[in-house]
Protein backbone atom coordinates (compact mmCIF):
# COMPACT_ATOMS: atom_id res chain seq x y z
CA UNK A 1 0.00 0.00 0.00
CA UNK A 2 3.01 2.41 0.85
CA UNK A 3 4.34 2.02 -2.81
CA UNK A 4 0.87 2.59 -4.59
CA UNK A 5 0.46 5.29 -2.38
CA UNK A 6 3.93 6.43 -3.29
CA UNK A 7 3.32 5.51 -6.98
CA UNK A 8 -0.14 7.75 -7.01
CA UNK A 9 1.81 11.20 -5.48
CA UNK A 10 4.65 10.95 -7.42
CA UNK A 11 1.99 10.82 -10.53
CA UNK A 12 -0.50 13.18 -8.86
CA UNK A 13 -1.74 14.86 -11.75
CA UNK A 14 -2.57 11.92 -13.65
CA UNK A 15 -4.11 10.36 -10.35
CA UNK A 16 -6.52 13.47 -10.73
CA UNK A 17 -7.75 12.91 -14.13
CA UNK A 18 -8.47 8.83 -13.17
CA UNK A 19 -10.37 10.26 -10.32
CA UNK A 20 -12.26 12.48 -12.34
CA UNK A 21 -12.81 9.66 -15.12
CA UNK A 22 -13.79 7.49 -12.47
CA UNK A 23 -16.25 9.64 -10.97
CA UNK A 24 -17.87 10.68 -14.48
CA UNK A 25 -17.99 7.42 -15.23
CA UNK A 26 -20.00 6.88 -12.21
CA UNK A 27 -22.20 9.79 -12.24
CA UNK A 28 -23.51 9.13 -15.95
CA UNK A 29 -23.97 5.68 -15.10
CA UNK A 30 -26.31 6.73 -12.15
CA UNK A 31 -28.06 9.04 -14.55
CA UNK A 32 -28.84 6.35 -17.34
CA UNK A 33 -29.96 3.71 -14.79
CA UNK A 34 -31.21 5.10 -11.70
CA UNK A 35 -32.81 8.63 -13.71
CA UNK A 36 -33.95 7.14 -17.07
CA UNK A 37 -31.02 10.02 -18.37
CA UNK A 38 -33.82 12.81 -16.92
CA UNK A 39 -31.22 14.21 -14.63
CA UNK A 40 -27.98 14.95 -16.50
CA UNK A 41 -24.49 13.15 -15.62
CA UNK A 42 -23.11 16.36 -15.59
CA UNK A 43 -25.26 17.37 -12.85
CA UNK A 44 -24.77 14.28 -10.37
CA UNK A 45 -21.35 14.23 -11.34
CA UNK A 46 -20.54 18.11 -9.92
CA UNK A 47 -22.88 17.29 -6.91
CA UNK A 48 -20.86 14.35 -5.88
CA UNK A 49 -17.91 16.55 -6.33
CA UNK A 50 -19.01 19.16 -3.79
CA UNK A 51 -20.08 16.62 -1.46
CA UNK A 52 -16.37 14.82 -1.09
CA UNK A 53 -14.69 18.33 -1.08
CA UNK A 54 -16.85 19.22 1.86
CA UNK A 55 -16.28 16.09 3.51
CA UNK A 56 -12.18 16.12 2.92
CA UNK A 57 -12.48 19.50 4.58
CA UNK A 58 -9.53 21.63 4.83
CA UNK A 59 -8.66 25.00 2.83
CA UNK A 60 -8.19 23.46 -0.18
CA UNK A 61 -10.71 20.51 0.37
CA UNK A 62 -9.59 16.95 -1.62
CA UNK A 63 -6.25 18.99 -3.49
CA UNK A 64 -5.11 19.10 0.59
CA UNK A 65 -4.65 14.95 0.72
CA UNK A 66 -0.91 14.59 -0.75
CA UNK A 67 -2.32 11.61 -2.79
CA UNK A 68 -5.12 14.16 -4.32
CA UNK A 69 -2.97 17.06 -4.41
CA UNK A 70 -2.91 17.05 -8.24
CA UNK A 71 -6.85 18.18 -8.34
CA UNK A 72 -5.53 21.25 -6.92
CA UNK A 73 -3.52 21.85 -10.58
CA UNK A 74 -6.37 20.54 -12.76
CA UNK A 75 -8.34 22.76 -10.91
CA UNK A 76 -6.71 25.87 -11.24
CA UNK A 77 -6.29 29.42 -13.03
CA UNK A 78 -3.99 27.58 -16.03
CA UNK A 79 -6.02 24.62 -16.89
CA UNK A 80 -9.49 27.01 -16.65
CA UNK A 81 -8.05 29.55 -18.82
CA UNK A 82 -6.54 26.85 -21.24
CA UNK A 83 -10.63 25.49 -20.82
CA UNK A 84 -12.13 29.12 -21.91
CA UNK A 85 -9.76 29.52 -25.10
CA UNK A 86 -9.87 26.06 -26.46
CA UNK A 87 -13.54 26.18 -26.21
CA UNK A 88 -13.68 29.89 -27.80
CA UNK A 89 -11.78 28.78 -30.69
CA UNK A 90 -14.40 26.27 -31.27
CA UNK A 91 -16.91 28.38 -32.39
CA UNK A 92 -17.63 30.14 -35.61
CA UNK A 93 -18.56 34.03 -35.75
CA UNK A 94 -20.33 33.29 -39.14
CA UNK A 95 -22.77 30.39 -37.46
CA UNK A 96 -23.71 33.16 -34.85
CA UNK A 97 -24.60 35.79 -37.10
CA UNK A 98 -27.46 33.05 -38.44
CA UNK A 99 -29.07 33.28 -35.74
CA UNK A 100 -29.85 37.24 -36.48
CA UNK A 101 -30.67 39.65 -34.27
CA UNK A 102 -32.63 38.29 -31.75
CA UNK A 103 -29.22 35.90 -31.15
CA UNK A 104 -27.41 38.75 -30.59
CA UNK A 105 -29.74 40.54 -28.26
CA UNK A 106 -30.58 37.44 -26.21
CA UNK A 107 -26.63 37.29 -25.62
CA UNK A 108 -26.29 40.88 -24.42
CA UNK A 109 -29.65 40.42 -22.57
CA UNK A 110 -28.56 37.17 -20.44
CA UNK A 111 -25.32 38.38 -19.43
CA UNK A 112 -27.16 42.30 -18.47
CA UNK A 113 -29.54 40.42 -16.33
CA UNK A 114 -27.16 37.87 -14.92
CA UNK A 115 -24.55 40.58 -13.63
CA UNK A 116 -27.67 42.88 -12.47
CA UNK A 117 -28.90 39.79 -10.30
CA UNK A 118 -25.61 39.00 -9.01
CA UNK A 119 -24.69 42.56 -8.33
CA UNK A 120 -28.48 43.27 -6.26
CA UNK A 121 -27.69 39.85 -4.07
CA UNK A 122 -24.52 40.67 -3.56
CA UNK A 123 -25.32 44.13 -2.37
CA UNK A 124 -27.99 43.19 -0.20
CA UNK A 125 -25.71 40.67 1.94
CA UNK A 126 -23.65 43.67 2.56
CA UNK A 127 -21.10 44.08 -0.10
CA UNK A 128 -20.58 47.70 -0.90
CA UNK A 129 -17.54 47.50 -3.07
CA UNK A 130 -17.43 47.82 -6.64
CA UNK A 131 -14.23 45.11 -6.94
CA UNK A 132 -16.44 42.62 -4.96
CA UNK A 133 -19.68 43.64 -6.63
CA UNK A 134 -18.71 43.26 -10.01
CA UNK A 135 -16.73 39.88 -8.91
CA UNK A 136 -19.90 38.52 -7.90
CA UNK A 137 -22.50 39.67 -10.77
CA UNK A 138 -20.05 38.20 -13.13
CA UNK A 139 -20.45 34.62 -11.39
CA UNK A 140 -24.11 34.84 -11.61
CA UNK A 141 -23.25 34.92 -15.17
CA UNK A 142 -20.71 31.98 -15.23
CA UNK A 143 -18.50 30.14 -13.10
CA UNK A 144 -15.80 31.10 -15.24
CA UNK A 145 -16.58 34.49 -15.89
CA UNK A 146 -16.76 35.16 -12.27
CA UNK A 147 -13.04 34.27 -10.88
CA UNK A 148 -11.70 35.95 -14.88
CA UNK A 149 -13.44 38.94 -13.60
CA UNK A 150 -12.43 38.78 -10.20
CA UNK A 151 -8.72 37.65 -10.89
CA UNK A 152 -8.77 40.99 -13.08
CA UNK A 153 -9.92 43.05 -10.64
CA UNK A 154 -7.37 41.92 -7.78
CA UNK A 155 -10.79 41.04 -5.83
CA UNK A 156 -10.21 38.72 -2.62
CA UNK A 157 -10.39 34.84 -2.61
CA UNK A 158 -13.21 34.90 -0.85
CA UNK A 159 -14.86 36.72 -3.04
CA UNK A 160 -13.87 34.99 -6.26
CA UNK A 161 -14.53 31.42 -4.33
CA UNK A 162 -18.25 32.91 -4.09
CA UNK A 163 -18.55 33.74 -7.46
CA UNK A 164 -17.90 30.16 -8.37
CA UNK A 165 -20.04 28.83 -6.04
CA UNK A 166 -22.87 30.94 -7.69
CA UNK A 167 -21.77 30.11 -11.09
CA UNK A 168 -22.16 26.10 -10.03
CA UNK A 169 -25.66 26.82 -8.23
CA UNK A 170 -26.71 28.06 -11.63
CA UNK A 171 -25.18 25.45 -13.70
CA UNK A 172 -26.83 23.21 -11.83
CA UNK A 173 -30.21 24.65 -11.56
CA UNK A 174 -29.95 25.03 -15.87
CA UNK A 175 -28.80 21.34 -16.08
CA UNK A 176 -31.89 20.31 -14.21
CA UNK A 177 -34.49 22.95 -15.19
CA UNK A 178 -33.98 22.36 -18.72
CA UNK A 179 -35.65 18.73 -20.21
CA UNK A 180 -38.04 20.07 -17.35
CA UNK A 181 -39.18 23.21 -19.25
CA UNK A 182 -38.39 22.33 -22.59
CA UNK A 183 -41.61 21.91 -24.28
CA UNK A 184 -43.51 24.64 -22.61
CA UNK A 185 -40.49 26.67 -23.86
CA UNK A 186 -40.50 25.97 -27.36
CA UNK A 187 -37.28 25.12 -27.17
CA UNK A 188 -37.20 22.16 -30.18
CA UNK A 189 -35.50 23.65 -33.13
CA UNK A 190 -31.79 24.96 -33.99
CA UNK A 191 -32.83 28.55 -33.44
CA UNK A 192 -34.60 28.25 -30.04
CA UNK A 193 -31.43 26.44 -28.50
CA UNK A 194 -28.98 29.39 -29.68
CA UNK A 195 -31.26 32.08 -27.76
CA UNK A 196 -31.41 29.50 -24.99
CA UNK A 197 -27.54 29.11 -24.80
CA UNK A 198 -27.60 33.30 -25.23
CA UNK A 199 -30.30 33.60 -22.20
CA UNK A 200 -28.44 31.27 -20.13
CA UNK A 201 -24.59 31.17 -20.29
CA UNK A 202 -23.14 28.78 -18.33
CA UNK A 203 -21.93 26.04 -20.79
CA UNK A 204 -21.98 23.10 -18.78
CA UNK A 205 -25.39 23.59 -18.07
CA UNK A 206 -26.59 24.84 -21.31
CA UNK A 207 -24.81 21.68 -22.93
CA UNK A 208 -26.24 19.16 -20.23
CA UNK A 209 -29.78 20.43 -20.43
CA UNK A 210 -29.92 20.27 -23.92
CA UNK A 211 -28.59 16.68 -24.13
CA UNK A 212 -30.86 15.27 -21.89
CA UNK A 213 -33.68 17.31 -23.61
CA UNK A 214 -32.08 16.67 -27.41
CA UNK A 215 -28.78 16.29 -28.34
CA UNK A 216 -29.34 17.50 -32.16
CA UNK A 217 -29.84 20.92 -29.82
CA UNK A 218 -26.32 20.56 -28.42
CA UNK A 219 -24.25 22.37 -30.73
CA UNK A 220 -26.20 25.50 -31.16
CA UNK A 221 -27.38 26.16 -27.27
CA UNK A 222 -23.26 25.43 -26.97
CA UNK A 223 -21.98 28.25 -29.57
CA UNK A 224 -24.22 31.09 -28.24
CA UNK A 225 -23.05 29.78 -24.34
CA UNK A 226 -19.38 29.91 -25.70
CA UNK A 227 -19.86 33.74 -26.79
CA UNK A 228 -21.49 34.56 -23.97
CA UNK A 229 -18.51 32.96 -21.64
CA UNK A 230 -16.06 35.12 -23.87
CA UNK A 231 -17.90 38.72 -23.81
CA UNK A 232 -18.73 38.03 -20.41
CA UNK A 233 -14.99 38.03 -19.67
CA UNK A 234 -14.63 41.08 -21.60
CA UNK A 235 -17.06 43.22 -20.67
CA UNK A 236 -16.60 41.96 -16.88
CA UNK A 237 -13.66 43.56 -15.79
CA UNK A 238 -14.01 46.38 -17.70
CA UNK A 239 -18.00 47.90 -18.86
CA UNK A 240 -19.57 46.17 -16.26
CA UNK A 241 -16.80 47.31 -13.14
CA UNK A 242 -17.15 51.14 -14.68
CA UNK A 243 -20.88 51.09 -14.15
CA UNK A 244 -20.63 49.36 -10.56
CA UNK A 245 -17.39 51.86 -9.45
CA UNK A 246 -19.73 54.56 -10.75
CA UNK A 247 -23.11 53.55 -8.50
CA UNK A 248 -20.82 52.78 -5.33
Amino acid sequence: MTLVEAVFTKNNLLTAFALVGGLMLVSYWAAGTLTRDRLHGSAIAILLALVLAALAGGKNGLADLPVLSGLGLMGGAMLRDFAIVATAFGARLEEFIKSGFIGMLSLFTGLLVSFVAGGAVAVAFGYRDPVSITTLGAGAATYIVGPVTGTALHADSEVIALSIAAGLVKAIAVMIATPLLAKSIGLDNPRAAMIFGGLMGTNSGVMAGLAATDPKLVPYGAMTATFYTGLGCLLGPSLFFLIARFLF
